[in-house]
């Protein structure tokens, strides 16, 4: 049987779940880690003692075949503190940026914490060549639209919000590309493209799922999804139902 478990700070990574469940058959654990939320917004002393702890607790009830640190934050932050080949991390897709820009101008729209990070700047420095520009976007407020479930009830606050915050930098800088480098940022999509028809936003999601893929030689006959919380989680379970996820909440 295989076993995929998933983790985020709340429901930000449900986002990648669909993609992966187009190319691998398995059991996937999900694992809202609401009482740490948000991952954005802590130390790098906080996220690693979170994290270790996190993945220790997965292996220890669940024993999956691959554990996906499903958000940005700790995926670059800790890239040299947790080193394990079973682990599966989530990057800013830089590669499919680098390709898809005319104007050789790109932005990355992810959490508090990895925008003001050298680690971030070494990761950009290491995957993109000199001539592309690379506007960084503190996006936290938005991941916050989607854990709140504004993102649902409340479209007016959120086209205000998105075009506040990147309205400005994308018109100045004549950004034509950008990632969505929180895992929570997919949800607002459909807004992203209502506000900015001409600019191409790239979610992660796919990426992981190739990277799982190949990881994974065998496959189950059937799939399944179970997801827990920490936390409050008749909470958990209110904001799921919002978005059309009827599956029993567990506390972990």
């Amino acid at each position: 049987m295989v076993k995929i478990a998933v983790f985020d700070s709340g429901l930000g990574s449900l986002s990648i779940i669909k993609p992966i469940q187009k190319k691998v058959i398995a059991d996937i654990i999900y694992f809202a880690d609401q009482k740490n939320f948000p991952y954005g917004k802590k130390s790098i002393l906080q996220l690693e003692k979170i994290i270790k702890s996190t993945i220790k607790m997965l292996d220890k009830n669940f024993n999956p075949n691959l554990i996906v640190i499903g958000s940005n934050t700790p995926s670059l932050l800790l890239k040299k503190i947790i080193n394990n080949t079973r682990i599966v991390r989530v990057f800013p897709p830089l590669n499919d940026a680098k390709t898809k820009t005319k104007t050789k101008t790109i932005a990355i729209l992810a959490t508090e914490s990895v925008i003001k990070s050298n680690t971030l700047q070494n990761y950009i420095k290491n995957n993109l060549p000199k001539r592309i520009k690379v506007i960084k976007i503190n996006a936290s407020s938005l991941v916050d639209l989607v854990e709140s479930g504004k993102f649902i009830d409340n479209k007016k606050l959120c086209i205000n919000k998105i075009k506040k915050i990147l309205s400005k930098p994308f018109i100045k800088y004549n950004v034509d590309v950008a990632t969505l480098s929180s895992t929570h940022l997919p949800f607002l999509l459909p807004f992203f493209k209502e506000v900015f028809p001409n600019i191409i936003f790239l979610d992660p999601g796919n990426i992981v799922a190739d990277k799982i893929a190949k990881k994974l030689k065998n496959q189950n006959k059937t799939r399944s999804l179970t997801i827990f919380a920490s936390g409050n989680t008749k909470v958990f379970q209110k904001k799921l139902s919002k978005i059309g996820i009827k599956n029993k909440v567990r506390s972990l």
